[in-house]
């Protein structure tokens, strides 16, 4: 087969996985347009496909069609999320970033094909074959009215790209009305590598949006390309057709000679026991796995950044050539490895792996076999002086040390303003305050970092031990909880090798300032069985259209976290917070950067699963401060400004460590 035909069965199957959408009310049956499945019971599509018809009703239930789906007969669906950023406007266009969307079936049972996703950023060229559906108009005696949906078939090569997601088509490609949606399709790898987004424009070809645009969807991607992995996994390997046997005769799989060659059945089996294994905690493990298995070298420059395992296994191919044994075999000892230092069991990942070195040379062998983690990702030492991939936060007793800044607002003061203190925790009890500013007119918000900065800089310096950054807690009243504290630079000119932002280096955390003194029996029995419970659960707060009350978070179970998409200083937020706090909550999660007036967005949809991700796989509450300070890491070393956690901040306060009474009495107004 030349590198410009595409494979029949391929084209089959990618027919067999595409649909089109139209309303589910008698008498209107238009069809909105072309998607396909990409996982058991999960839809692609363009967002702009569906925003017309769901614009103030996201809710709404439709149908999807296919020749191949279902007998013909529609079904029932219905929009989970898209990534579109507020309400669709009609007259805009959709930026293409945000226009994907992802349709659920309501009846998940439903049997039917799904594509293969293509698992690399880079696009290795060759044909490009899309298919979809276009309304066909027949007449009814006075109008033309749409009767069905047909199907359609084009060839088009990718000649261009715009940013990181947009495809364009050579100015001979030409695409139907209702095309937007189809699945794009790499005849040279039998990959589905985009969607169909725009028909020809003037000159202009058309255009595509990559696929890695999928990985948009935060925490919501990994899980739908495990799915997807899984599928393909467990779907029939014989006969030869399937989408990976069909692949390991085209061009793009390169001429297999023995076992130091990686095979496109490899790669389905390895993609498979990778879905299996935890998702990794941020971007950098990803990277530096890939980096470490392509022998030191980063991956090509222009790769967008990896989220899944997968996207991993994606960064090992070279200028469009398939991945050689050696280098995908070490990737996935390295995450089997990586997984051993969290507490994981990857046995039938490691297994496999063990039983494919069988058919390479030695060399592979003894690399891969002996294959160790980078220096950036081996585990911290944990308090019990055993090797964890999560420190935990310090408790009583345990002769770790916490540094706490206390944020006192002056009263009475026409605009916001400060006194403060810092202290020392050294697991036994709270020191005097080695620094503090209690007099006088106190200091600005805009000048705090600046004025502790010194203070903070000779406290640490005494009190971190190598390798372990003291945790910093900022104790101050539920009116100024929107403190972006983690975003504090404490070092104006830092150090290559050292990251500037406090909450990247040291966990950082906030308390409640009225909470000094005694804890009320309330909070202290929250705590411990919160602490008892082990794992911990989001729970979006307040709930969906409704106004926060005092039962909401009273009859939550111990280990529940509120989790807010609005800041906690104003507005339903501090009501919301205020009666956690009452309730004895001692860990909460909010974000701080604002929250839209008119309902909540995509952003705050991507922050809920974030948070419902970092809590389910924290084993406790004593390891979320380190996970978090991890993500925000993450964050920083990816330059990724738009990420969930970017702005959240966490409410960890112990009442086993209270900060001590202000014992102070009344003093003269200055």
């Amino acid at each position: 087969m030349s590198d410009t035909e595409s494979d029949s069965v391929i084209d089959a199957l990618t027919r067999a996985a595409t649909v089109h959408f139209s309303s589910a009310r008698e008498g209107d049956r238009a069809m909105w347009g072309s998607g396909f499945f990409v996982a058991p019971g999960w839809v692609l599509t363009c967002a702009h496909v569906l925003a017309p018809h769901l614009r103030g009703d996201r809710e709404r239930v439709f149908w999807l069609g296919g020749s191949e789906v279902n007998d013909g007969e529609p079904l029932e669906a219905r929009l989970d999320r898209w990534l579109l950023d507020g309400e669709p406007r009609s007259e805009q266009r959709v930026p293409v970033e945000q226009d994907l969307a992802l349709v659920r079936l309501l009846d998940p049972d439903v049997e039917h094909e799904c594509v293969w996703l293509t698992d690399r950023t880079d696009y290795p060229g060759g044909q490009g074959v899309v298919q979809g559906y276009r309304p066909e108009n027949q007449e009814d005696g006075s109008a033309p009215v749409v009767r069905r949906a047909a199907r359609w078939k084009a060839t088009a090569r990718i000649n261009g790209f715009d940013d990181d997601y947009g495809m364009r088509f050579r100015p001979e490609a030409e695409f139907p009305k209702g095309g937007s949606g189809s699945p794009v399709l790499d005849a040279h790898t039998g990959a589905v590598v985009g969607v169909l987004k725009s028909r020809r424009a003037g000159r202009d070809g058309g255009m595509a949006i990559a696929a890695t645009a999928l990985r948009r969807f935060g925490p919501a991607y990994q899980a739908l390309m495990a799915a997807h992995d899984r599928w393909h996994g467990q779907s029939p390997k014989v006969g030869g057709h399937n989408w990976i046997e069909r692949q390991h005769q085209l061009p793009g799989a390169g001429v297999y000679t023995g076992g130091d060659q990686w095979s496109p059945r490899d790669r389905r089996e390895a993609l498979f026991l990778l879905s299996g294994v935890r998702p990794p905690d941020g971007i950098r493990p990803v990277v530096e796995l890939a980096k470490k298995a392509r022998g030191g070298v980063a991956s090509p420059p222009g790769q967008l950044l990896p989220h899944a395992w997968r996207d991993g296994h994606g960064l090992l191919y070279e200028a469009g050539q398939p991945v050689a044994a050696i280098a995908a075999l070490h990737y996935l000892q390295l995450v089997v490895e990586y997984e051993r230092s969290r507490g994981g069991d990857p046995a039938p990942l490691a297994d496999w792996v063990a039983h494919r070195l069988q058919d390479v040379p030695r060399i592979v062998h003894t690399v891969v076999t002996q294959a160790t983690l980078p220096p950036r990702l081996v585990p911290a030492r944990g308090p019990d002086g055993r090797d964890g991939a999560v420190v935990s936060y310090p408790i009583p007793g345990d002769g770790s040390t916490v540094v706490i800044v206390e944020l006192e607002p002056v009263c009475d003061a026409p605009t916001a303003r400060f006194y403060w203190r810092i202290r020392v925790d050294d697991g036994q009890d709270v020191n005097e305050p080695l620094h503090e500013e209690q007099t006088g007119d106190g200091v600005p918000p805009e000048q705090l970092v600046r004025r502790l900065r010194g203070p903070l800089d000779e406290v640490f310096a005494s009190v971190d031990a190598p390798g372990a950054p003291a945790p910093l807690e900022v104790a101050l009243p539920v009116d100024h909880f929107d403190t972006a504290v983690h975003r504090w630079q404490l070092t104006e000119m830092a150090r290559l090798h050292h990251p500037a932002y406090v909450g990247v280096r040291r966990m950082v955390v906030l308390r409640d300032l009225l909470r000094r003194g005694t804890p009320d029996d309330n909070w202290l029995a929250r705590w411990e069985a919160t602490v008892a419970a082990g794992a911990l659960t989001a729970v979006r707060t307040p709930p969906p259209r409704q106004v926060p009350r005092a039962r909401h978070f009273a009859d939550m179970p111990p280990s529940a976290v509120p989790v807010l998409c609005r800041p906690a200083g104003s507005g339903v937020g501090r009501r919301a917070i205020g009666l956690a706090l009452d309730a004895g909550h001692g860990v909460a999660l909010w974000h701080t950067d604002g929250h839209p007036e008119h309902g909540c967005t995509e952003f705050c949809e991507e922050m809920h699963d974030g948070a419902a991700a970092l809590l389910a796989q924290t084993a406790g509450a004593l390891e979320l401060p380190d996970r978090l300070r991890r993500i925000r890491d993450d964050i920083s070393g990816s330059r990724n400004g738009g990420h969930w956690a970017e702005g959240v901040a966490m409410l960890y306060d112990d009442p086993t460590r209270p900060l001590p009474a202000d014992d102070n009495g009344p003093v003269d107004s200055p």
